[in-house]
């Protein structure tokens, strides 16, 4: 027996549980999936526990070790025929129940972050990841995806410039946020369309998913394609708003690190939204109703 598998024990796992949250939260932003993402954690420790190296650093070592798993998930026949769908969203998660680190940096996590990380390749997702959010360097990256180093930079580049629509989003403050929320959810639940229109940017876009089979809430169904344009968001949201079950209960809420508004019928969450916003405009509507990954919420009590 190899003296680094000899010596596994408490301080293993200690070492291990201290970095679960840096792996859940990398593991989540690669896949957009918290129950996928804690899969991919999982597996991490069955690798840590079996392995026949004492790395220099723990947390380096995990994090390569989940960025290889989350590459092979996400080059699966599931997770390609799960990316093909033209409403797919990432899972919206409380940051505080889901296991992530407590340094997270919230526009890292933001749906719009995560929207468009999902449109990248996987190897761009994970060279992103890697270099600005986790500070590897290109030597260390290109080891990693077995690229050389002139690959990891050009794989970098591509990504930035993918993410470069989505920056402005990224630093409206709380209160910004929270001032459209309110204002969107008033302009939607009394039907006025024009007040809903001019909170609107002009190249906005709505998207809901409603999971791989679809959902009805009432006589509400679920978006199947993204919806664009001022004035059809403003016609659908308040058409929803219209059609909505009786008992609906609307309550703000925190999700990816931002303020939210969840849906609840009888308790439980039906529905979620999430805007982006920015110079004091909605930029996007984020609509979540796979009743799966709502399940995931903390009491809604």
């Amino acid at each position: 027996m190899k003296p680094a598998i000899a010596r596994m024990n408490t301080d293993d796992a200690t070492i291990f549980e201290s970095h679960r949250g840096t792996l859940v939260g990398l593991a989540y932003r690669m896949v957009g999936d918290l129950a996928r993402a804690e899969d991919m954690v999982q597996d991490a420790w069955v690798r840590w526990h079996r392995r026949d190296v004492v790395p220099e650093s723990p947390k380096a070592y995990l994090i390569k070790i989940v960025t290889r798993l989350c590459l092979n998930e996400l080059g699966s026949a599931r997770a390609r025929k799960e990316d093909s769908r033209s409403d797919r969203l990432p899972e919206p998660v409380e940051l505080s129940l889901s296991g992530h680190g407590r340094g997270e940096r919230l526009e890292h996590v933001s749906m719009a972050f995560l929207v468009v990380l999902q449109r990248l390749t996987p190897a761009e997702r994970a060279v992103l990841l890697l270099h600005e959010v986790f500070d590897f360097d290109h030597r260390e990256i290109a080891s990693l995806l077995d690229k050389t180093e002139a690959a990891s930079r050009q794989l970098l580049r591509r990504a930035r410039k993918n993410m470069a629509s989505t920056r402005r989003t990224l630093t409206a403050s709380r209160a910004e946020h929270l001032k459209l929320l309110r204002a969107f959810v008033e302009a939607s639940n009394s039907g006025k369309v024009e007040a809903l229109a001019g909170l609107l940017a002009g190249d906005e876009v709505l998207m809901s998913d409603g999971g791989p089979e679809g959902v009805r809430v009432g006589n509400v169904r679920n978006i199947p394609v993204p919806v664009r344009g001022r004035a059809k968001i403003a016609a659908v949201v308040t058409a929803i708003n219209r059609r909505s079950p009786a008992g609906l209960e609307r309550r703000e809420w925190e999700l990816n690190g931002q303020p939210a508004i969840v849906g609840l019928l009888n308790g439980r969450a039906v529905f979620a939204v999430l805007l982006a916003v920015a110079d004091g405009k909605i930029q996007h509507i984020f609509i979540h109703a796979d009743p799966t990954r709502l399940s995931h919420l903390g009491p809604l009590n």
